[in-house]
């Protein structure tokens, strides 16, 4: 049998191309179950050495939630979920458990702002009652605020330590009101920056960063096409379809840490993120009598207890939205990368080929796809494998590998060359719906995973020993553009606001 050698220096250049397998889009309303509590609806997790200038050593990771934000979506916008707890998970071993894991958990103040009609002071309906900036909440009527809690070892039994203002030792942080509008708030890229706070992070000799706020959707996809039985041109031009949702925001949890305070005893680290509820909830009726005398101190119509029970989970981008089967969705969403096994055959014997053979005589790859299981669950030996191979779905990033630049980073990653990129960790800018198509098409059919493979064993499709499809380039016709993704933490852009009218003063 020939094989095809693929060997980098650093990274495997075709094995490097899949983390999700057949992941198309990032995880909006993916399962059944979530799609019913939108405040803990992971969307997307990115991990990546960090690109801004005088960050080298760093990584960064965002946790977004909340998916398919409408700027305009007032009164209420779109805080989290006090009741949750919202958590970013690190494996630094490969025994696919956590050894680090970054909590995050929510309170929310409720003013009560009132105006007086009449000679009565009457509670408004709206979030603020003028403007806000960063050093003036005065008019503010909901107010946000977060700790954050590392936690070494098991997330529920492990060692907690709060991660602290760095010179404060304050352990609250505020979280920046949602972009309502630039009446209300003029200048909010500046307003959010305030929000950017360095941070001591426990047993860690240098500081960190944190922010928690609304950002743009940084995800593209053509979204509506692909659900419509994958309505595209999948050889066509990259750039021929429209982004839908470049109209969108999302609520991200960033943090930047160190990275030899992540890693083990290599250079490897696994990530994912989770959302966890109480078990119980029991409706609370609203107080008796006038809203005006209600408790400040209301939080809700329900009342919330019992032990934590993971509801979303995300690793690699949109593994439960396309890859899991549908009678699965919601046991993935609860479950913890170390009981991956039970997952297998829909990496082994992926779905999305075969649809897409059906609907454009697009040949699939032989099965099993064992070229997906190296990438997809266990990592490449000597790149993104870490010291004990247990198969699991996560993000896995080799800390060692220097950042690319953000003016030369290419959105195909490893597959453009981009040795930095997914899946190699994920930066905003790749555009992982093209790269996990092309694999999932069988770009690494037959492919010699960085000289680890002299058996013919790892990237094997079957007993093909050869690139299926020619290695096209296979995509969904919408084209990340590198303007519109910041070059500095949080990365993320800007959220877009509810409205841009600039309303003249009275």
């Amino acid at each position: 049998m020939l094989r095809r050698p693929v060997l980098l220096p650093a990274v495997c250049t075709a094995a490097a191309l899949l983390a999700s397998s057949t992941a198309l889009a990032s995880s909006h309303r993916e399962a059944p179950f979530i799609t019913g509590m939108p405040k803990v609806d992971g969307t997307d997790f990115y991990m990546f050495n960090s690109y801004e200038s005088g960050r080298d050593g760093y990584v960064t990771l965002i946790a977004n939630y909340l998916p398919l934000q409408d700027a305009y979506g007032g009164p209420n916008y779109f805080s989290l979920d006090d009741d949750a707890i919202y958590e970013i998970h690190i494996d630094n071993d490969g025994n696919a458990m956590e050894d680090i894991t970054f909590q995050f958990q929510f309170n929310t103040e409720r003013k009560n702002a009132t105006v007086n009609v009449g000679g009565t002071d009457v509670p408004v309906p709206l979030i603020n009652i003028g403007a806000i900036t960063a050093n003036d909440t005065s008019a503010q009527n909901v107010l946000e605020s977060y700790t954050v809690k590392m936690i070494t070892g098991d997330r529920r039994t492990g060692n907690v330590q709060n991660i602290t203002h760095a010179g404060s030792g304050d352990d609250t942080f505020a979280k920046p009101v949602d972009n309502i509008g630039t009446k209300s708030i003029n200048d909010y890229a500046t307003y959010a920056d305030s929000f950017i706070y360095d941070v001591t992070l426990p047993d860690c000799p240098m500081p960190g960063k944190v922010f928690v706020g609304q950002r743009q959707e940084g995800f593209v996809v053509n979204l509506g096409e692909v659900f419509d039985l994958v309505a595209l041109d999948p050889l066509g031009a990259r750039d021929s379809r429209n982004n839908i949702l470049d109209d969108k925001n999302v609520t991200s949890l960033a943090l930047e840490v160190p990275a030899d305070c992540l890693t083990g005893d290599n250079t490897v680290v696994g990530g994912w993120t989770t959302a966890s509820v109480r078990q119980a909830s029991v409706i609370n009726p609203a107080p008796q009598g006038s809203s005006t005398t209600a408790s400040t101190d209301a939080k809700g119509p329900a009342v919330k207890g019992g032990a934590y029970t993971q509801v979303s989970r995300l690793g690699s981008p949109l593994v439960n939205e396309v890859v899991i089967g549908l009678p699965d969705k919601d046991r993935f969403n609860a479950s913890e990368p170390k009981d991956d096994g039970q997952f297998a055959t829909y990496v082994t014997n992926p779905s999305l080929p075969a649809l897409v053979n059906v609907l454009f005589s697009v040949p699939a790859p032989e099965t099993p796809r064992n070229d997906l299981v190296t990438v997809f669950l266990t990592g490449v030996p000597g790149v993104t494998q870490l010291p004990t191979v247990t198969p699991s779905e996560m993000l896995r990033l080799n800390t060692g590998i220097p950042a690319t630049a953000a003016g030369a980073q290419v959105d195909l990653g490893v597959a453009g060359g981009d040795f930095a990129g997914f899946p190699n960790g994920r930066r905003p800018v790749d555009d992982v719906v093209d790269i996990a198509l092309t694999a999932a098409e069988g770009f690494l059919c037959g492919a010699d995973v960085n000289g680890a493979d002299p058996g013919g064993e790892i990237g094997n499709c079957g007993t093909q020993d050869s690139q299926v499809n020619g290695g096209a380039i296979v995509n969904d016709g919408a084209l990340p553009d590198p303007a519109a993704y910041l070059t500095t933490f949080p990365y993320l852009n800007t959220p877009l606001p509810g409205a841009d009218n600039v309303a003249a003063a009275p």
